[in-house]
């Protein structure tokens, strides 16, 4: 660890080969807490590079609980986090509108960055049960469209940095890996992140698989499609600037998705939105990012992924989709 350290102090990358050794050796606790808290300061002061995210996220994938749902086409709705921006929880209530819609949903989430209402938070207030289960699993896939998949469950090894991360308290590198290391490594995924920077990262590495991916950033800090202002697109095919014209709907103020104060508040909102209980900007923000998934996993204009979310939103097949997940809690 020693010589990585000097290394990257001397303003030098990590090979991929590198980065996926060193990240083994910390997750499996070879190194005492003092040289993570430098290694992870590091990249405090500057982005991992794509080979060393690569290394990184293989790293955990080869420790992680992996699940085998190959023979399915589903995606992933999901974001860094971190942001600061207290939305509702968007690409979360958005998986249920997709799944509604008839597509194969295989949702990686956990306890929220920057505030107490992350996925987790709220699925589990709601009594959404949490398994790392296979047959459990496919058995939400089989009869809601959709299975979660709480990250702690499948990443036994990451509990042995998380007293380090606590200490330091601010977001590291594990941050930017939660998208990209899904056990199941779903055929399609939609990612959402809090800096324009680390958007350009998530396109070159997402390039170097064979996904159908999208990755957003909204130019005024969103972690999602906000409405608010223009957000960032890359795909596979191409690189844009847009905004909420795209959709045809039209653009909104900051405080029109802003989220609960509390675990009740959040829950609240989410049932709300899921019942078509909701103001019109609430509705259409969830609109927006549902209608993008589904352009993601399928070869359909967006004005007719639009058309697809809106249905399952308000015929409530979303809901269903939650309600049938919800039963099989119990």
């Amino acid at each position: 660890m020693k010589n990585l350290l000097e290394k990257l102090f001397e303003n030098e990358t990590l090979t991929y080969d590198e980065s996926k050794s060193v990240l083994l050796e910390i997750s499996t606790k070879k190194y005492d807490d003092s040289l993570i808290a430098s290694f992870l300061t590091v990249y405090k002061m500057r982005m991992p590079c794509v080979e060393e995210i690569e290394g990184f996220r293989d790293a955990l994938f080869d420790l992680c609980l992996k699940i085998d749902f190959d023979e399915l086409n589903s995606i992933d709705l999901c974001g860094t986090g971190g942001d600061g921006k207290n939305t509702f929880n968007i690409s979360t209530i958005s998986s249920f509108i997709v799944a509604g819609a008839g597509y194969t949903v295989t949702k990686h989430g956990n306890y929220g960055v920057s505030s107490g209402c992350g996925s987790s938070n709220v699925l589990e207030f709601l009594g959404i049960k949490f398994s790392n289960d296979y047959d459990f699993l496919r058995k939400c896939i089989d009869k809601s469209n959709i299975t979660f998949l709480h990250a702690p469950l499948f990443h036994p090894a990451m509990k042995n940095v998380a007293p380090v991360r606590r200490s330091l308290g601010f977001k590291t590198f594990f941050n930017v890996l939660g998208p990209l290391v899904n056990p199941c490594q779903p055929k399609n995924q939609i990612t959402g992140v809090y800096s324009l920077d680390l958007a350009r990262l998530y396109g070159h590495i997402f390039r170097n698989t064979d996904k159908n991916f999208s990755v957003l950033y909204s130019l005024d800090g969103y972690d999602e499609v906000s409405l608010t202002n223009e957000f960032k697109l890359i795909n596979n095919n191409s690189e844009q600037i847009l905004d909420s014209s795209y959709f045809n709907l039209k653009k909104l103020k900051q405080n029109q998705i802003e989220g609960g104060y509390d675990i009740a508040s959040s829950a609240k909102i989410f049932m709300d939105v899921l019942n078509d209980n909701c103001t019109e900007a609430q509705k259409n923000v969830i609109l927006a990012n549902a209608a993008l998934a589904i352009k993601t996993i399928s070869s359909k204009n967006i004005t007719e992924c639009l058309s697809i979310a809106r249905e399952s939103l308000e015929s409530k097949k979303g809901l269903n989709s939650f309600n049938k997940l919800l039963s099989i809690s119990k």
